[in-house]
């Protein structure tokens, strides 16, 4: 079965630090895109970053410049580095892949999320 499970979220201070990590397991994961989305409260569930198979990434506008995501296929674990912290980005961060079964169909897996309060 397929599993995704976060972790390294917690309580940090503007302009702090935190790694978040997602191992992975029971798929190919070094064939797969791999994403990190969060949900605030009162937002909808938003992509904060992506990265390829190939290893092209994107970001969304709010975090660019601040956060990295990486991915170690030997490890199968993806990471999202989250630098100069700011308190909206206090969130449930989710990672999530969408892997293809066959040619016709494909299934869609979330973590179980993570949290990350940032605060004084």
């Amino acid at each position: 079965q397929v599993q995704l499970v976060e972790s390294g979220g917690g309580l940090v201070q503007p302009g702090g630090s935190l790694r978040l990590s997602c191992a992975a397991s029971g798929y190919i994961f070094s064939m797969n895109d791999i994403n990190w989305y969060r949900q605030g409260p009162g937002k909808q569930r938003e992509l904060v970053a992506s990265m390829t198979a190939g290893g092209s990434t994107n970001y969304a506008d709010s975090v660019k410049g601040r956060f990295t995501i990486s991915r170690d296929n030997a490890k199968n674990t993806a990471y999202l580095q989250m630098n100069s912290l700011k308190s909206e980005d206090t969130a449930v961060y989710y990672c999530y892949v969408r892997v293809g079964i066959g040619i016709w169909s494909a299934h869609e897996y979330w973590g179980q999320g993570t949290q990350v309060t940032v605060s004084s």
